[in-house]
Formats: C-alpha cells, sequence, structure tokens
C-alpha cells in the first residue's frame, strides 16, 4: 500500500496555490492509496488556503486523504477544517478512521496539535480494535515518546522543517519546540522501537528560504509482514 506524506506548506507566507499545484503534481504521479497530511497548511492566515481548495480537491487516493492541524492552523481552527472538508480531506483531531482493503484493517489516527490542542491518544483510539494496524498522524514528532506508549505502529510527522537551516557537518542548529529529538526522516522509539518519520515539509516559516534542507514530499509503501 502506497501512502504520501506531506507537510508544513504554510501557505501565505512564502508559498502560494500555484506552488501547492506544482507539489499536487508530483503527488498525483505516485497514484497514492491513501494520502496524509501533518500539519500547517497555513502561515497563520485560514484564508491563504482558499485559493489552494481545487488544488487539493483534485488530490485523489482510494482509502482516503486526511490531515491533522499544526500549530500555524490553530487562528481559526473551524475555518480551516471547512475548507479542508470541502477539499475533500477528513480533519482528524483526537480520532480515527478505519481503512479496509480486501480482507485486511488496518487505521489511521489523528492527534490534536501539542502546543496549542489537547492531544487524546486514548478517545482517538476508541473504537479501534486491538492489533489493528494503526498510523498516527501528529504534528508535533518528539510527541513519539508518549504515543509509543498506546498501540500506535508507526507515526508521521512534520513541524521541524528539517530545521530549514542545515550547517555542514552540524545539522539543523534550530529546531523548534516539539522537533527538537526527531527532526529529519526515519527513527524508532527508545523504548517500544515505533517507527516515527519526520517530513522537512514543502513550506517555509520566519525565513523565505531553505539551505541545505531541501522541501519533500514522502513516499511510503507499507508491507503485510510475513511474521503476522
Amino acid at each position: 500500500m502506497k501512502v504520501v506524506h506531506f507537510s508544513d506548506t504554510h501557505l501565505g507566507f512564502n508559498k502560494d496555490a500555484r506552488d501547492l499545484a506544482r507539489l499536487a503534481e508530483r503527488i498525483a504521479k505516485e497514484e497514492p492509496d491513501l494520502i496524509c497530511f501533518t500539519g500547517d497548511i497555513v502561515d497563520s492566515n485560514p484564508e491563504d488556503l482558499v485559493d489552494a481548495i481545487p488544488v487539493l480537491a483534485e488530490l485523489s487516493a482510494p482509502l482516503g486523504k486526511y490531515a491533522v492541524l499544526g500549530n500555524h492552523d490553530f487562528k481559526n481552527t473551524k475555518r480551516i477544517i471547512e475548507l479542508f472538508t470541502s477539499a475533500g480531506f477528513r480533519v482528524l483531531r483526537n480520532e480515527s478512521y478505519l481503512l479496509k482493503r480486501g480482507g485486511a484493517v488496518m487505521a489511521v489516527t489523528g492527534l490534536d496539535d501539542l502546543l496549542h490542542g489537547e492531544p487524546d491518544p486514548v478517545k482517538a483510539l476508541r473504537g479501534v480494535p486491538a492489533g489493528t494496524f494503526t498510523v498516527l498522524m501528529m504534528h508535533e514528532p518528539d510527541y513519539a515518546d508518549i504515543a509509543q506508549a498506546h498501540s500506535f505502529h508507526l507515526q508521521l510527522s512534520g513541524h521541524s522543517h528539517g530545521g530549514q537551516i542545515r550547517l555542514p557537518f552540524v545539522g539543523a542548529p534550530f529546531t523548534p519546540y516539539g522537533s527538537q529529538k526527531y527532526i529529519n526522516g526515519l527513527y524508532y522509539t527508545d523504548t517500544k522501537r515505533m517507527p516515527v518519520y519526520v517530513n522537512r515539509g514543502f513550506g517555509e516559516t520566519v525565513m523565505p528560504f531553505r539551505f541545505l534542507c531541501r522541501p519533500e514530499l514522502t513516499v511510503l509503501t507499507l508491507h503485510h509482514s510475513s511474521d503476522e
């Protein structure tokens, strides 16, 4: 099963609907089964999302399109959710959806933002049968150290921008709170060894450029384990 994961477009700062249209073309070429967006669709103003709704609406995946809110999406969450919904995305705030394909079932879970919301993994997992493979969408990747205590099998996050500015031999000299341990790429939590994938994001914030830190579109292929 092919999952496309993108994050942190920050529309209204250094990116707009035209930039997102180029990203959407790349997403469509991947022919994903599932599309996941892990927060910060706008940099601040919800109305900066309006022009991009037709672009997001054209994206399709047989198992659906899902999103969570990031810390920059809290200026007017009601409006953000309305716009996302009009584009065919389900915005998950401490809730899960069961996805069925053939005889297999998996769950996709979205938690509320760590910085401005109230993430509640217990509430989110209600209705998910025990043993169900569950993908967690959570904006801030460092939450994985809390999430690993629950029945999640994979966490997808953004927030860090990979540092946005990276230096040779040093890496990212600064990352935001919530992404100081897990910054860029694939990690495994210390206790449960739960995989955490951190997308570098598509847009920028604070500074309108990146250095040694390219924007990212992540394509993950999930395979059924031979041990199950």
